[in-house]
């Protein structure tokens, strides 16, 4: 990343010495002023959007799936819910906020290993707090996969109940609501009115899909290393959560064609050899094996 004080608009001028230490006090002040601010991008990994439109894995995921004009998802879509909640394991991992557990002597495997809480610091996104409170107050600790059931109210053990994320489709709309992404509606279905979302920014919408194409056809390279952590988890929840068919639905037959074809090469990576390569996120592998196991 290139910071402000390295730019230059290639003029230079000339400056009488007290004139040009003072300049140069002004610019020691303004670097110092600038590393927070460099540090909270990084933290937040961010893609090149403003900060009043970064989203979240789960936003992003949902607004893949959503219908443009009648704000909602595929009524047929059944796998979305899990999705979402793999995307706030990746999230919060991707935050520094989650780790799995050491992998010991004996190697235990990506979905034997359970979810530790590496820092328990806000981040500023409801749903991922209240996740992280639930994993951090947990013991002991559950593995990948169970959170992911737990989190999705997928459990036939009554007193784990309470760790079920509600109404998180209709939390996360309303997060892109208030990022002026979406609106609210409501429609009548003869027997019922429900709220939707329909879409209000639709350049934001374009150049998410943009940048999923672009990953798997102008940008390909062919090393899921080399992407980046967050594009290559969105490229795997999109495809657990049946949206990702959403975005290559404009393109043409034969990108259509090479797009998918390199969509089953990252699908057909064994999690297991991925996790134990150099600058890896194994909580992004351990979320993949366990929508591929």
């Amino acid at each position: 990343m290139t910071s402000l004080s390295q730019r230059s608009s290639g003029l230079v001028q000339r400056r009488p010495e007290a004139s040009r230490a003072a300049a140069d006090k002004e610019r020691e002040v303004g670097r110092e002023e600038q590393e927070p601010r460099r540090g909270e991008e990084l933290d937040h990994d961010d893609s090149g959007d403003s900060k009043e439109t970064r989203l979240t894995l789960m936003e992003e995921v949902l607004l893949l799936g959503l219908k443009d004009r009648e704000g909602y998802t595929s009524f047929w879509n059944d796998c979305i819910s899990s999705g979402l909640r793999g995307c706030m394991l990746i999230e919060l991992a991707l935050r520094g906020r989650l780790q799995l557990e050491p992998c010991g002597v004996r190697r235990k495997s990506l979905l034997a290993r359970k979810v530790l809480c590496k820092s328990d610091a806000p981040t500023g996104d409801v749903l991922l707090d209240e996740a992280l409170k639930h994993i951090k107050e947990t013991q002991p600790p559950e593995t990948v996969q169970s959170w992911i059931e737990l989190l999705s109210g997928e459990t036939w053990n009554p007193l784990k109940l309470h760790y079920q994320l509600r109404n998180v489709r209709e939390r996360l709309a309303k997060n892109l609501v208030e990022k002026g992404v979406l609106t609210t509606e409501k429609q009548n279905f003869l027997l019922f009115d429900m709220t939707t979302h329909p879409l209000t920014n639709n350049n934001i919408k374009q150049r998410l899909i943009k940048k999923v194409q672009e990953a798997v056809l102008e940008k390909w390279v062919n090393d899921p290393q080399r992407m980046d952590k967050r594009l290559l988890a969105l490229i795997f929840l999109a495809h657990s959560s049946d949206v990702l068919e959403n975005a290559f639905a404009p393109l043409v037959d034969e990108q259509y064609d090479l797009a998918m074809k390199r969509v089953r090469q990252l699908l057909e990576l064994e999690p297991e050899a991925e996790s134990m390569k150099v600058n890896t996120n194994e909580m992004l592998w351990a979320v993949v094996a366990a929508f591929t196991k």
